[in-house]
């Protein structure tokens, strides 16, 4: 099964105010394991930025003057999510905002759902964590899932977090490192790879120590007191 986990960064909250995406994050998770794949853009949006927005993500306007233009990188975008189920974190906000930048480019195929799939991982720890705080800050607290390189909000920063956050949260696969620095999750140029414990116990060796023969006899009167003349469950082995 593939998936892409995917975060977006934008100049605001509302695409009614014309709002436009400033970056985009993706990483790759095949049958629960991360590939090293990872889909990176920033993207000129072509209008200010609010001063909240940038707050969060501390992306400025002139940031991105050199930057490509959403149209420039859609090919690549929806190659990339084609035929995968999408793993975001309130994934109306980020859906909704993907589709308006394919509505305004006049793209034929404006809706994510002729390209892959969506699960919605704050719907989905709403139903696992009902009345708590299912941020992802807040889930990374809960499943201790480091955080503290984090700086700022970032695409590429958050949908690495997101998908640590959600294999811990389905029961699946959860060690997960960085290929030279653990620690490093805000670095774009690092790969998260999984780092599977197969092996681990191959060394130890098992010993058995043997009940002596007082130990076995006080054994069994205990078990006598146990019977009080009935019959126990381990006698009909």
């Amino acid at each position: 099964m593939r998936q892409v986990v995917l975060d977006t960064e934008t100049t605001g909250l509302s695409i009614s105010q014309g709002h436009r995406i400033i970056e985009i994050g993706c990483v790759e998770l095949v049958n629960r394991r991360l590939t090293g794949r990872e889909y990176h853009r920033f993207l000129n949006p072509e209008r200010d930025i609010d001063e909240g927005a940038e707050r969060v993500h501390g992306i400025s306007r002139a940031d991105l003057d050199t930057q490509p233009r959403f149209r420039d990188i859609v090919d690549e975008l929806l190659e990339f999510l084609a035929d995968a189920e999408l793993v975001i974190h309130n994934a109306e906000f980020d859906v909704g905002f993907i589709e308006y930048e394919l509505g305004l480019m006049k793209h034929p195929q404006p809706n994510i759902s002729n390209y892959a799939t969506v699960l919605d991982t704050l719907a989905l720890a709403r139903q696992i964590h009902p009345g708590q705080r299912n941020s992802l800050d807040a889930l990374c607290k809960r499943y201790e899932v480091d955080a503290s390189k984090r700086d700022v909000h970032g695409a590429l920063i958050d949908a690495e977090l997101l998908a640590r956050v959600y294999l811990s949260m389905t029961g699946g696969q959860t060690a997960l490192i960085l290929d030279d620095d653990a620690n490093t999750v805000h670095d774009p140029s690092k790969r998260l790879q999984s780092a599977t414990l197969e092996g681990r116990a191959d060394h130890l060796k098992l010993v058995v120590i043997s009940a002596d023969a007082e130990e076995e006899s006080a054994h069994e009167a205990m078990l006598e007191k146990l019977r009080d003349g009935a019959e126990c469950v381990w006698d009909r082995a």
